[in-house]
């Protein structure tokens, strides 16, 4: 059974890197939305190297998963609200 003791560093660090990753996931779908290959490239690299801090701290202690789950919904919501601000970009139709 996981352990009840939370680390507030721990936490904190999970819930930013969640958020972080999050954030990151959006912008790799806005990315190859836009058919922007290199942009969703990179984006997709530091969202695989974002998430792994979270995995492992939660990993460690199951109760981590409560603030990754909140520094999911608080990066996907600022990242969100942050591209509706852009302008939004035209994309070639297939042919």
């Amino acid at each position: 059974m996981p352990s009840l003791a939370i680390d507030p560093l721990i936490a904190l660090g999970v819930v930013l890197a969640t958020g972080v990753t999050d954030a990151a996931y959006v912008f790799f779908n806005a990315a190859v939305t836009a058919r922007r290959r290199i942009r969703a490239a990179n984006w997709s690299a530091i969202w695989y190297l974002l998430s792994a801090f979270a995995v492992i701290k939660y990993t460690e202690n199951a109760f981590y998963v409560l603030f990754a789950a909140i520094g999911s919904w608080l990066g996907a919501y600022a990242s969100v609200t942050w591209l509706e601000r852009q302008p939004h970009v035209q994309t070639l139709p297939h042919r």
